[in-house]
């Protein structure tokens, strides 16, 4: 035990005594801020339930009217020693609600965005080109053929504008589930970036809408990792069940890192990606190694939401 656990245990034990000899309120108030102190210090809930615990044997111990009788004087004040971290959890709990619903919030912005960008801009290109039409008929034969490079620019605007749209929120997700898109995305990355995308599933059924978005979107940020920084030429992306988890692994074959020098794994996306899957319960593991490639995994409780019955 350090120094600093030994001390709040004896603080622990001395104000439950004192409590226990009639000091009231004022043992009360000590209680509250010892849990405080254990919350603050780092101190995890069940060392702190071992520190009180042993208060508790200690004060049994020195006390002639019986283990029941010490026990049920001295629950005020464990109840109160244990308030913090229940009050700490309650804020979790409310700050991951929060989190749900900013997610839904943005989910349907940039849906409203992914179909705006599609159709609008898609009419707005074919306008363009009867525009296009129509000079060129009213152009001499041998000046039609300058045309051409501009439709095929075009073309290759639209294409470009139909790919961002569909990541941002590809309806594949709606639709048909996360397996067809995560497909559609690996697809489009492996083309841009020259490296070999494979998608590898072992799920027997759809998940809830809200947990597919929150992987679709970490395989995303995932993926433009690996294409900006990694070296790799092959990735992974598997999904599997274990232990009542759903577990997402990307995994590749580039020039690794060291998580404990890259100060838990670099950069704003790694820090949305686990705020994403903490939203739902969920939690981010970085293990990768200098030359020896990375692998992000990310494991989400099951049993926290309902899946879907539909087959795949």
């Amino acid at each position: 035990m350090k120094d600093s656990e030994r001390m709040l245990a004896e603080r622990m034990t001395s104000a439950l005594n004192s409590y226990l000899d009639g000091s009231g309120e004022t043992a009360l108030h000590a209680a509250y801020e010892l849990g405080r102190d254990a919350l603050g210090s780092g101190l995890g809930l069940l060392s702190h339930a071992t520190m009180l615990d042993r208060a508790l044997l200690m004060a049994v111990r020195d006390r002639p009217e019986g283990a029941a009788d010490v026990i049920e004087r001295a629950e005020p004040f464990l109840i109160e020693a244990f308030s913090p971290f229940e009050m700490a959890q309650r804020a979790v709990r409310d700050t991951n609600a929060v989190l749900r619903r900013l997610d839904r919030a943005r989910e349907e912005e940039v849906k409203r965005l992914a179909h705006e960008l599609h159709d609008e801009a898609g009419q707005m290109l074919a306008v363009v080109h009867l525009d296009l039409d129509r000079v060129a008929n009213e152009l001499p034969p041998g000046f039609r053929d300058r045309l051409e490079p501009v439709r095929a620019r075009l073309r290759d605007v639209e294409l470009q504008l139909r790919r961002i749209s569909h990541e941002m929120r590809p309806t594949a997700l709606d639709d048909l589930g996360l397996l067809p898109a995560l497909r559609f995305l690996g697809e489009g990355v492996a083309r841009r970036a020259s490296i070999t995308v494979r998608v590898e599933d072992e799920l027997d059924r759809r998940l809830s809408p809200e947990v597919e978005t929150v992987l679709y979107r970490a395989v995303q940020e995932a993926l433009t990792n690996v294409a900006r920084h990694a070296e790799a030429t092959r990735v992974t992306v598997r999904l599997e069940h274990e232990d009542g988890l759903v577990v997402l692994s990307v995994t590749d074959d580039g020039v690794g890192f060291d998580p404990g020098r890259a100060g838990d794994g670099a950069g704003l996306g790694i820090t949305g990606m686990r705020e994403r899957l903490a939203s739902i319960g969920g939690t981010l593991e970085i293990r990768s190694t200098p030359g020896k490639g990375t692998m992000l995994r990310a494991p989400i409780p099951l049993v926290e939401h309902a899946a879907h019955s539909a087959g795949r």
